[in-house]
């Protein structure tokens, strides 16, 4: 299903112990449907505030960054960031020794035809159809339907109920929020983002915010969201 080469949920290897990166709440979601995934979660990493660290979040352990080094070993991670900015944190950890997974939640459907990139998260009820190609940390949440034969570039972030039709293209970090549609054939460029319940009836270029019905342009030259 992922094509990451991480043993499957359940297993009983220490590669199971599984670290959330960031103290959120969507990083709690996040938490809780690995679990459900049969993930043992050991605990968040933060990266920003060292004292966040010195309390805990939804009753387990908060680890500084510099830490993961030594947890590095017997431990994968996954983001659990909505934030497309999240490569910074990414590639934090990465510098530090840890590797990533990928989460799917057990109600979620993913074509065993299609490709889920390292560090990925599907939430519950999200369909990934035949022949997708998901990128690296890319986070596709609940309910959300990504169709046939689309690709979604590293760190895009595909929110509650959008659906991304068969044979599309969204650009890396891209941010298509809830409730958008993007229709079959038709691509979103890097760093764009897609306004809440927007459709998308056209190539929408990179770094733009487009909002409506049909979605047109709003601000161009944005930073990724």
């Amino acid at each position: 299903m992922s094509g990451t080469g991480f043993p499957a949920p359940g297993g009983g290897s220490d590669e199971r112990q599984l670290l959330i990166l960031g103290t959120t709440d969507f990083s709690a979601q996040v938490a809780a449907s690995a679990a459900d995934a049969g993930f043992d979660v050991a605990g968040f990493v933060e990266n920003l505030s060292p004292e966040r660290c010195r309390s805990t979040h939804v009753d387990l352990p908060v680890y500084w960054i510099d830490e993961v080094e030594r947890l590095a070993a017997r431990h994968v991670a996954v983001c659990g960031l909505g934030t497309t900015r999240r490569s910074t944190f990414v590639e934090q950890a990465v510098a530090r020794g840890l590797r990533f997974t990928t989460v799917v939640h057990p109600t979620a459907s993913v074509s065993a035809t299609s490709t889920l990139g390292e560090g990925s998260y599907v939430g519950p009820r999200a369909v990934v159809a035949a022949h997708a190609r998901v990128g690296r940390h890319v986070i596709v949440l609940a309910g959300s339907l990504i169709g046939h034969h689309t690709e979604i570039g590293d760190f895009a972030s595909i929110l509650m109920g959008a659906n991304v039709a068969g044979s599309c293209r969204i650009g890396e970090a891209a941010y298509v929020a809830t409730g958008a549609v993007v229709i079959d054939h038709v691509s979103v460029g890097s760093g764009s983002v897609v306004g809440a319940g927007a459709v998308v009836v056209a190539d929408v270029p990179d770094r733009v915010q487009v909002l409506g019905v049909p979605a047109r342009i709003v601000k161009e030259g944005i930073d990724p969201r």
